[in-house]
């Protein structure tokens, strides 16, 4: 009988502590999106259900603002999680690189404090500006954690090539696409903010384990 070829042990996974630190950093960024969601103040001695009700609807802007980035953060999240599942070590470069991420992250709050506070404002150009570029810093973070954690040496070897492609692939529009909402905010706040609100979409239709 030939003999059986001896198995590969799969490596150590070395990427527990990166990946919960990284979810706390996502979780309190996604808790301070909610902080930033205000309860309307309604002038007069007795504020009625209507005036309530219509100081609510006026509030729009920070709902909108809110759920982009919420799903925006929440996706990224996601995809993070999914680039983990077949990465087996860390190096130095790879924990700079997220905590870069990271970093951009909890930046989110600010920009979407800004548009919704300035959004029905002749500012709003600068605000969904700002917004959008900030997004195109994340973008271009989230893209170079790809890079870093996609080397063959932090991989597990039985992981298919077509996945590690399919995984290349994914966030490749991220950040030419939020480049073009920043250059046509200054013009279009509306079209910039339509543009990252369709790119979350996109990436949770899309998205697959690997």
């Amino acid at each position: 009988m030939p003999e059986a070829i001896p198995s590969v042990p799969k490596p150590e996974k070395q990427t527990t502590r990166l990946e919960a630190f990284s979810d706390g950093v996502f979780a309190i960024a996604i808790t301070l999106l909610a902080l930033e969601l205000k309860v309307p103040h309604i002038d007069g001695p007795e504020p009625t259900a209507a005036a309530l009700a219509s100081a609510l609807a006026r509030e729009w802007p920070s709902y909108l603002a809110f759920l982009t980035s919420f799903f925006t953060v929440l996706v990224m999240w996601v995809h993070h999680h999914t680039i983990f599942r077949v990465v087996y070590r860390t190096d130095a470069k790879m924990l700079f690189i997220n905590g870069l991420l990271l970093m951009l992250v909890t930046v989110v709050p600010f920009p979407t404090a800004v548009v919704a506070e300035y959004w029905r404002t002749p500012a709003a150009p600068t605000a969904v500006t700002l917004y959008c570029g900030v997004f195109v810093e994340i973008g271009v973070a989230f893209y170079l954690v790809l890079l870093s954690a996609l080397r063959p040496p932090m991989l597990d070897p039985e992981t298919s090539p077509a996945s590690i492609a399919r995984l290349r692939k994914s966030y490749r529009l991220g950040p030419p696409a939020y480049l073009i909402a920043t250059a046509v905010a200054p013009f279009s706040p509306v079209l910039a903010m339509g543009i990252c609100t369709a790119l979350w979409i996109l990436w949770a239709v899309t998205t697959r384990e690997c």
